[in-house]
Protein backbone atom coordinates (compact mmCIF):
# COMPACT_ATOMS: atom_id res chain seq x y z
CA UNK A 1 0.00 0.00 0.00
CA UNK A 2 1.11 3.35 -0.83
CA UNK A 3 0.41 6.71 1.24
CA UNK A 4 0.45 10.12 -0.67
CA UNK A 5 -0.21 13.30 0.93
CA UNK A 6 -0.34 16.41 -0.38
CA UNK A 7 0.76 20.30 0.65
CA UNK A 8 1.08 23.54 -0.96
CA UNK A 9 -2.53 24.70 -2.37
CA UNK A 10 -4.51 27.99 -1.70
CA UNK A 11 -5.52 31.03 -3.30
CA UNK A 12 -3.64 33.31 -4.91
CA UNK A 13 -3.83 35.99 -7.93
CA UNK A 14 -3.16 35.56 -11.65
CA UNK A 15 0.76 35.86 -12.31
CA UNK A 16 1.74 34.56 -8.75
CA UNK A 17 3.41 31.23 -7.89
CA UNK A 18 2.75 28.07 -5.93
CA UNK A 19 4.93 25.23 -5.39
CA UNK A 20 2.92 21.99 -4.32
CA UNK A 21 4.25 19.30 -2.38
CA UNK A 22 3.60 15.40 -2.18
CA UNK A 23 4.82 13.14 0.15
CA UNK A 24 5.16 9.11 0.18
CA UNK A 25 5.46 6.27 2.06
CA UNK A 26 4.96 2.22 1.21
CA UNK A 27 7.59 1.48 -1.68
CA UNK A 28 10.59 2.18 -2.65
CA UNK A 29 9.68 5.45 -3.83
CA UNK A 30 13.37 6.22 -5.80
CA UNK A 31 12.24 2.88 -8.19
CA UNK A 32 8.94 5.12 -9.57
CA UNK A 33 7.88 7.74 -11.65
CA UNK A 34 5.72 10.34 -9.92
CA UNK A 35 2.72 12.48 -11.69
CA UNK A 36 0.68 15.53 -10.87
CA UNK A 37 -3.14 15.83 -12.09
CA UNK A 38 -5.83 18.03 -11.93
CA UNK A 39 -9.47 17.93 -12.20
CA UNK A 40 -11.24 21.68 -12.60
CA UNK A 41 -14.97 21.39 -11.57
CA UNK A 42 -17.20 19.66 -14.15
CA UNK A 43 -14.30 18.34 -16.37
CA UNK A 44 -11.97 15.03 -16.12
CA UNK A 45 -8.83 14.44 -14.23
CA UNK A 46 -5.81 15.75 -16.72
CA UNK A 47 -2.74 15.04 -17.00
CA UNK A 48 -0.40 17.86 -15.55
CA UNK A 49 3.34 16.38 -15.28
CA UNK A 50 5.30 13.49 -14.52
CA UNK A 51 9.13 12.95 -13.57
CA UNK A 52 11.28 9.67 -13.73
CA UNK A 53 12.47 7.39 -10.65
CA UNK A 54 15.94 9.49 -10.52
CA UNK A 55 14.39 12.81 -11.91
CA UNK A 56 16.60 12.39 -14.97
CA UNK A 57 13.42 12.78 -17.31
CA UNK A 58 10.18 15.15 -17.30
CA UNK A 59 7.11 15.35 -18.85
CA UNK A 60 4.32 18.08 -18.95
CA UNK A 61 0.65 18.95 -20.61
CA UNK A 62 0.98 21.33 -23.21
CA UNK A 63 -1.22 23.86 -20.82
CA UNK A 64 1.55 24.18 -18.12
CA UNK A 65 4.95 23.81 -20.20
CA UNK A 66 7.39 26.59 -19.43
CA UNK A 67 5.16 27.54 -16.28
CA UNK A 68 5.24 24.42 -14.18
CA UNK A 69 8.35 22.11 -13.23
CA UNK A 70 8.20 18.71 -11.67
CA UNK A 71 11.09 17.86 -9.31
CA UNK A 72 11.61 14.97 -6.60
CA UNK A 73 13.99 14.67 -3.43
CA UNK A 74 14.24 10.37 -3.36
CA UNK A 75 16.37 11.19 0.27
CA UNK A 76 13.15 12.59 1.40
CA UNK A 77 10.43 10.46 -0.94
CA UNK A 78 9.05 14.07 -2.11
CA UNK A 79 7.88 15.22 -5.11
CA UNK A 80 7.45 18.68 -6.43
CA UNK A 81 5.23 20.68 -8.32
CA UNK A 82 6.39 24.70 -8.90
CA UNK A 83 3.74 26.52 -10.26
CA UNK A 84 4.65 29.83 -12.11
CA UNK A 85 2.76 32.56 -14.09
CA UNK A 86 -0.48 30.64 -12.78
CA UNK A 87 -3.18 31.68 -14.58
CA UNK A 88 -7.64 31.53 -13.43
CA UNK A 89 -7.55 28.26 -15.72
CA UNK A 90 -5.15 26.66 -13.81
CA UNK A 91 -7.60 26.64 -10.57
CA UNK A 92 -8.58 22.85 -10.03
CA UNK A 93 -8.02 20.38 -7.04
CA UNK A 94 -3.88 19.19 -7.66
CA UNK A 95 -3.28 15.38 -7.17
CA UNK A 96 0.00 13.39 -6.91
CA UNK A 97 -0.33 9.91 -7.91
CA UNK A 98 1.80 7.12 -7.95
CA UNK A 99 2.22 4.59 -10.60
CA UNK A 100 1.41 0.57 -11.05
CA UNK A 101 4.48 -0.28 -12.72
CA UNK A 102 8.25 0.74 -12.23
CA UNK A 103 10.52 2.56 -14.05
CA UNK A 104 7.76 3.54 -16.79
CA UNK A 105 6.76 7.23 -16.87
CA UNK A 106 2.68 7.19 -17.52
CA UNK A 107 1.12 10.17 -18.59
CA UNK A 108 -2.65 8.55 -18.75
CA UNK A 109 -4.37 8.21 -14.79
CA UNK A 110 -5.46 4.83 -15.60
CA UNK A 111 -1.74 3.94 -14.99
CA UNK A 112 -1.42 4.71 -12.10
CA UNK A 113 -2.81 2.67 -8.51
CA UNK A 114 -2.35 5.22 -6.05
CA UNK A 115 -3.91 9.43 -5.38
CA UNK A 116 -3.06 11.33 -2.88
CA UNK A 117 -6.16 13.76 -1.57
CA UNK A 118 -6.05 16.32 -3.39
CA UNK A 119 -4.90 19.84 -2.72
CA UNK A 120 -6.95 23.29 -4.16
CA UNK A 121 -5.47 25.63 -5.82
CA UNK A 122 -7.25 28.94 -6.75
CA UNK A 123 -6.11 31.65 -8.97
CA UNK A 124 -8.12 34.97 -9.17
CA UNK A 125 -8.04 37.48 -11.95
Amino acid sequence: QVQLVESGGGLVQAGDSLRLSCAASGRTFSSYAMGWFRQAPGKEREFVAVISWRGGGTSYADSVKGRFTISRDNAKNTVYLQMNSLKPEDTAVYYCAFPRYARVMPISRGEYDYWGQGTQVTVSS
